[in-house]
């Protein structure tokens, strides 16, 4: 995939994630999201619970050859990385051996994903979920998250998809989302969330709450 023209984007180059980058990426994630992603926090996930969860996703991510990563162009090092699958993916072998501080984010994310499907039975090759955005510090303020989704959103569309759909849980990345043409579609609360009688996301209540949205490719 070619690098990006724009001055701030020259030193960084984008293209399909491949297996051997696989603990890079689990790293990579597992940090950013840890540190930086609202319900992640709330429920004071580490870095290496979360690396948990990537290292589950990334056999199939190199089967489906949907994720787009950044690397520092001449020396390989990731960047950045937009995890992405077929939204008619299952969820992998696994998913119930991670700590139990993930039950309330599914269930939040779970429902979004519910009452947006109502019922309807999603077909493989039809719609893109782009689930796991994550950027270095080392790189931030450069447009790379932004320069992932473009990437992400051409390379499926080469691919024949013809909708993309993300659940964007923060307000830095519904705007980056937005900025590419994303439509929100179901919301829901942090603050009024409830996950077994607890209001587990009181905490990140500022941040309003998940928001999945699409996109026509």
């Amino acid at each position: 995939m070619p690098m990006a023209d724009s001055p701030e984007h020259k030193l960084i180059e984008y293209g399909v994630y491949v297996p051997s980058e696989a603990e890079a990426m689990v790293q990579l994630l597992g940090e950013v999201f840890s540190r930086h992603d609202p319900p992640a926090v709330a429920v004071a996930l580490t870095a290496p619970e979360f690396e948990e969860f990537v290292r589950l996703l990334c056999p199939k991510a190199a089967i489906d050859a949907l994720t787009i990563v950044a690397r520092l162009a001449g020396r390989g090092e990731l960047v950045g990385a937009l995890l992405t699958e077929d939204s008619a993916s299952a969820m992998p072998d696994g998913i119930d051996r991670l700590s139990a501080k993930f039950n309330p984010i599914f269930d939040i994310l779970g429902q979004l994903d519910m009452e947006y499907r109502s019922g309807r039975t999603v077909r493989p090759g039809e719609s893109l979920h782009l689930f796991l955005l994550g950027v270095s510090d080392r790189v931030a303020g450069r447009g790379v998250a932004q320069q992932l989704v473009v990437a992400c959103l051409e390379h499926g569309n080469r691919r024949g998809y013809r909708l993309a759909v993300t659940e964007a849980t923060n307000k830095a990345s519904q705007h980056i989302f937005r900025k590419q043409g994303f439509v929100e579609r179901v919301k829901r609360s942090y603050a009024a969330h409830r996950f077994d009688g607890q209001h587990v996301f009181a905490s990140i209540a500022e941040h309003g709450g998940p928001i999945l949205m699409d996109k026509s490719l």
